[in-house]
């Protein structure tokens, strides 16, 4: 059971039936929605560590702050979130590219497609 996760993806549609699925199959207990990645990594970076999410599921394409931007600046700080924050790529890209670009991120410990369903969730609950 995850106590905390961030959801940051910029589609509301998205966030909404994936914050609900989260909630409603258990496997989040909060789950903090940001439309915006730079609010969620300021969040992240100024923020005690008890404050954290143990799960952070991030969409790429995003307008200003992509996802990759978002990894760019928690991996400059690798060694303070590796074991202690778990990110899920959450896109609904079918790119193979990006699966292999993301796997060069230590902190990145799976590519997952939307929208996500049960059966992703079953999985997660075996990683997380």
């Amino acid at each position: 059971m995850i106590k905390k996760a961030y959801l940051v993806d910029d589609d509301d549609i998205s966030i909404f039936i994936t914050s609900v699925l989260l909630e409603t199959e258990g496997l989040a207990d909060e789950v903090e929605c940001y439309l915006y990645a730079e609010e969620a990594l300021q969040n992240l970076l100024t923020g005690p560590e008890e404050h954290w999410p143990q799960v952070i599921f991030l969409d790429l394409n995003m307008p200003v702050l992509t996802g990759w931007n978002f990894l760019d600046a928690m991996t400059a700080q690798q060694d303070r979130f590796l074991h202690k924050c778990k990110v899920f790529i959450l896109t609904s890209s079918v790119d193979a590219q990006e699966k292999e670009q993301a796997r060069n991120y230590a902190l990145v410990n799976g590519f997952l497609h939307k929208p996500i369903d049960e059966a992703t969730i079953a999985q997660l609950r075996k990683v997380v």
